[in-house]
């Protein structure tokens, strides 16, 4: 699922829906939209940034028919994307600053903010055709649980009878005297690691017994205890199924070329550079 933010900077709110509005009429060409809304004037004082944000009153819907939706103070944003993260293609978030991922503003032409794709005055300015593309070239929000409804999906489902899974996750520490890791940021060869993970998946795929293989593998800065890597194989059988979720793993970890920096309390540096 792509996620795409959307947020004011001085425009009135109808403007800001406008513009919601027409970048989900644009989306839905594509697939199913959820749409997740955040109104910070209620915020309880416990709001952090970005995808994580909690306090305030945060509803979300599918679809913009608004045949479904929930809504209370409390509720993070980040638990409504991994929500709609298995029924939807995208999910637009109105309303969070800093969001980790592409956003439009509306009421200016400054785009150089990191992270903006489009700065509109007024919702007549939007080209959503550019948005939607650009918004295709970013990396997407997954979660496991959206990963195993996936291969639960395929055709070769029926076959299966058995669905392994590996997460990786931000370490704090390795011993307990160690200095604590506050995040990792990875980044990757543009290109080649995209092409590297999908052959990696059509030759874990290519084995006996193996029907489907999701890898998938965050960007970007992943904060102290927060999931950094997923591997889902869906098989025919269990032995087939925790052999290939190992070397998946394994293989993704050598033959997929991402550069980690480690964030600590006391130093960072590129892991690379040390080994």
């Amino acid at each position: 699922m792509h996620v795409l933010g959307i947020c004011d900077r001085g425009a009135d709110r109808d403007a800001v829906e406008r513009v919601c509005d027409r970048l989900v009429d644009r989306l839905e060409r594509e697939g199913r939209v959820g749409v997740v809304r955040y109104d910070a004037t209620i915020a309880d004082g416990t709001a952090v940034h970005d995808s994580t944000t909690v306090g305030g009153d945060v509803s979300y819907e599918l679809g913009a028919d608004g045949d479904w939706a929930a809504s209370g103070t409390g509720l993070g944003v980040g638990d409504a994307l991994d929500r709609l993260a298995s029924d939807c293609a995208y999910a637009v978030v109105v309303g969070v600053e800093d969001l980790r991922h592409p956003t439009v503003v509306v009421g200016t032409d400054d785009a150089d903010e990191e992270g903006v794709i489009a700065a509109v005055e007024q919702s007549d300015d939007l080209n959503p055709d550019a948005v939607a593309a650009e918004l295709e070239s970013r990396e997407p929000h997954e979660t496991l649980h959206s990963l195993v409804d996936r291969v639960k999906r395929s055709p070769k489902a029926d076959q299966a009878g058995a669905i392994a899974t590996f997460t990786g996750r931000v370490r704090a520490k390795d011993d307990t005297d160690d200095a604590r890791t506050q995040y990792l940021e990875f980044e990757k060869y543009e290109g080649v690691a995209d092409e590297r993970m999908a052959a990696l998946e059509t030759d874990l795929e290519a084995r006996d017994g193996v029907l489907e293989v999701e890898l998938y593998h965050r960007t970007g800065v992943v904060e102290d205890g927060e999931d950094i890597v997923f591997v889902v194989v869906l098989a025919g059988h269990r032995e087939e199924a925790f052999r290939t979720v190992e070397d998946g793993i394994n293989r993704l970890k050598d033959e997929v070329p991402l550069f980690k920096k480690e964030v600590t309390v006391e130093d960072e540096f590129w892991v690379h550079e040390r080994s």
